[in-house]
């Protein structure tokens, strides 16, 4: 990973007019917006409103049908480039990814979940690699369960496990893909305290979340997103505190109720 500068790249993300369709079917329709360091940025909006989407095609796990999409200064996609996979690869790693159904080894122990890529995939020796989960697990609170495996863990350790894995990579920019939906209230709250103390520590973030309450507490910028369009979007305040779009009116209303 390369070390980012402040005078370098004004944002470490940059969207611009992203097109995504399935056959004939547009599901993201020009949707701009960009990240600037350290900022966390909610992306909100009901299902099937585009917002999980835009979240895989940055992230690579989505073909991209046209405008722009720059992350940390180097172009992932733009009409009429062409990137080998290894600069794909490359690029990749600015991005670290937490999905919602934590995605963990289920024959490995949560240490070696976390300590596989690193051996992998930054070429870390197997001893450095251990220590550095292990220091990564002991910041989830979850170093005495090293050695244990996904199935003896509750769904938020697997998520912590998840998040310290994505963490291992030192990426620039950490996403989450609905991280609470496959947890019940009281796991849920656990790992929006995790969200939390990354975004105390200025880690640049972008979270796809039904959880309003919470995208209220921790962003920076707010998107909420309907039938692919950006429909609007602002500061905290001003999308919960005072929304202009009437879709995001309603929206919010359900939620209130």
């Amino acid at each position: 990973m390369s070390d980012l500068k402040d005078n370098k790249v004004d944002y470490m993300i940059e969207v611009n007019n992203l097109i995504k369709s399935y056959g004939n079917q547009e599901v993201i329709k020009d949707v701009s917006f960009h990240v600037a360091k350290g900022e966390v940025l909610s992306i909100i909006g009901p299902s099937g409103s585009g917002k999980s989407t835009i979240l895989r095609a940055i992230n690579q796990l989505e073909s991209i049908e046209g405008g722009e999409v720059i992350i940390c200064g180097d172009t992932l996609y733009k009409e009429g480039l062409v990137l080998t996979q290894d600069q794909k690869r490359k690029i990749q790693l600015h991005n670290g990814l937490v999905f919602q159904d934590f995605n963990l080894f289920p024959h490995m122990s949560i240490k070696r979940n976390i300590a596989e890529a690193l051996i992998y995939v930054l070429n870390k020796s197997k001893i450095e690699a251990n220590e550095i989960a292990l220091q990564l697990l002991d910041k989830m609170g979850l170093k005495d369960r090293a050695d244990s495996y996904p199935s003896q863990l509750s769904g938020g350790q697997k998520q912590r496990v998840s998040i310290a894995r994505a963490l291992a990579l030192k990426p620039n920019v950490l996403w989450f893909d609905e991280p609470t939906s496959a947890l019940d209230p009281e796991l849920t709250n656990e790992i929006l305290k995790v969200i939390k103390n990354l975004a105390k520590e200025k880690m640049t973030m972008v979270v796809v979340t039904h959880e309003m309450s919470f995208a209220r507490d921790i962003s920076d910028r707010v998107i909420f997103m309907d039938e692919g369009f950006i429909a609007e979007s602002g500061t905290p305040e001003e999308v919960f505190g005072n929304p202009k779009n009437p879709r995001t009116q309603q929206f919010l209303q359900s939620f209130n109720q």
